[in-house]
């Protein structure tokens, strides 16, 4: 008589174990996951149509930089996600992605000041999530994380506050 509930409760337990990390994840933790995995996309994207638009050796320098950093950056929040089960963005958001469409449209000059520009505003919000999530992020490894990254996205946007003194 008590196997058909303790079956169900046990099949119940079961279920909840079965239950995909990513789920347990809290509202501010799994936007920051996305906004910084769809972010870091956006500013790959921007950077390489820095090296083929820009014709500022600094912007250049700055896209290598933003390259290099944003996809070790990515494969770091990817090696949590998957131990995490979690699922991350594979396109920038349609806010980063009309970002880099206006970019696409601009060559030489016009788009060395857009892209400082567009680099300098999306460095202010990168650090002002990232900070938010070192300081209070619920999940230990994306805390972790985004205390790790925070300083690097400091740089980035000392760098990019670098490229607008030099307009």
């Amino acid at each position: 008589m008590h196997r058909l509930p303790l079956a169900f409760l046990t099949a119940g337990f079961l279920g909840l174990a079965a239950l995909p990390a990513g789920a347990a994840l809290n509202k501010a933790d799994q936007d920051f996951v996305e906004k910084a995995a769809s972010g870091s996309l956006a500013e790959v994207q921007a950077a390489q149509l820095a090296q083929q638009r820009g014709s500022s050796p600094q912007i250049k320098q700055f896209a290598n930089r933003m390259i290099t950093d944003h996809t070790q950056a990515s494969a770091e929040l990817q090696q949590i996600a998957d131990q995490e089960n979690i699922t991350l963005p594979t396109q920038p958001s349609a806010k980063d992605m009309a970002a880099t469409r206006k970019l696409s449209g601009l060559n030489g000059p016009a788009f060395d000041t857009a892209y400082a520009q567009d680099m300098l505003h999306d460095h202010q919000q990168d650090v002002a999530l990232f900070r938010k999530q070192a300081q209070s992020g619920q999940d230990p490894a994306l805390k972790a994380f985004a205390q790790k990254t925070l300083p690097i996205l400091q740089q980035h946007l000392q760098l990019a506050q670098g490229l607008q003194t030099r307009r």
